[in-house]
């Protein structure tokens, strides 16, 4: 008996896998890019190479011609210059993998999206957003070179800039896979007749997303190794090490301590928001569908808030920091859930 594993009845099951399937593989891109920026992996490959780069060093000719091209940068000079051949193969690694998976994501999100649309198994009006998010995966690949070239040859480090808006562009291309795997996922659609006005979780995210890309600033300066204390920066609640205007200027963003006060504060208003939208959630009874989201929103909060602190108290060490990242992936993913739950409608469907 023939079956259509592609017909009109499965096909946004299939649709829905791949697109969790990319769902995962960028998130596990993002904490794995963590993970080379907090162990300065980031500079060890010095090249663009975007085919002949996907094989690492097969001989030890070819390791000594990778190390050879790290010991022309001012990093290598300027902090590792001690670095022997074993040494510079560990972060090596986590820069190689790193590239390999943006490949990854590249070939197995191109590859599916090519076929759906030849077999005309997305609909139109989706397909301009899918198509978006090919572009920004492929300008994400962009992105990244653009800040590795900014730590080759006058920095010891990347672009703090640059590497916020990488990190920044990676969570968005994050949201919109996961909204779509959501929209496919046909169990999450009918939920209430009444919801929150949109705006007001999106607001949320939005914060979230801002207070991610103020931690990547805050990482690239290293400016979570400084003032090992909380509640306050070395008995102060401004740093006593900076002036209190250039809070409302661009230094603000080229200030460690500055930055790291924003970070703090940030924090503390996305708190008081979610309290504010779980008050609402909890005063009205048109809202009881959303009561369990609220709950997991709040555990996933704290247990953020926790690693925070625990991350500054340690001077950014390397675990607690990364822990912290990926906190912050399960955070927006909790409340995006609880976006597009407060979006869907009964009457709708």
């Amino acid at each position: 008996m023939y079956i259509n594993f592609m017909s009109k009845e499965n096909k946004d099951i299939y649709i829905s896998y791949w697109l969790l399937l990319v769902t995962l593989l960028v998130a596990l891109m993002i904490i794995i890019g963590g993970l080379t920026r907090l162990t300065d992996s980031g500079l060890s490959i010095t090249r663009w190479d975007l085919i002949s780069g996907i094989l690492p060093p097969l001989s030890l000719n070819d390791w000594e011609i990778y190390f050879s091209l790290y010991k022309k940068i001012p990093e290598y000079s300027a902090q590792n210059s001690s670095m022997t051949l074993d040494e510079f193969k560990i972060i090596y690694f986590w820069e190689y993998i790193h590239r390999l998976l943006g490949r990854i994501v590249g070939l197995v999100y191109f590859i599916p999206l090519f076929y759906f649309t030849f077999k005309n198994l997305i609909e139109k009006k989706s397909l301009i957003t899918f198509y978006l998010i090919l572009f920004l995966i492929f300008f994400q690949g962009f992105i990244g070179w653009y800040m590795v070239k900014s730590g080759l040859s006058e920095r010891t480090d990347v672009s703090h800039y640059r590497l916020a808006l990488h990190l920044t562009l990676a969570i968005i291309i994050y949201i919109l896979l996961l909204w779509n795997y959501l929209k496919y996922k046909k169990q999450l659609s009918i939920i209430s007749t009444k919801k929150l006005p949109f705006y007001v979780p999106i607001f949320l995210i939005f914060c979230i997303l801002v207070q991610i890309c103020i931690g990547a600033l805050v990482s690239g300066l290293d400016a979570g190794e400084i003032y090992q204390s909380w509640p306050l920066m070395d008995q102060n609640f401004f740093p006593d090490d900076s002036n209190f205007k250039d809070l409302f200027s661009v230094k603000a963003f080229e200030s460690p301590s500055i930055l790291q006060f924003i970070h703090r504060n940030i924090a503390y208003f996305i708190i008081l928001l979610f309290f504010f939208i779980a008050l609402i959630i909890y005063r009205n009874n048109d809202f009881v569908h959303l009561r369990k989201n609220i709950l997991i929103i709040f555990a996933l909060l704290f247990i953020q808030i926790i690693l925070g602190i625990l991350t500054v108290l340690s001077g950014a060490q390397i675990i607690l920091a990364s822990m912290h990242q990926i906190g912050s992936i399960i955070l927006i993913t909790s409340v995006l859930i609880l976006t597009f739950r407060n979006s869907r409608r009964a009457d709708r469907f």
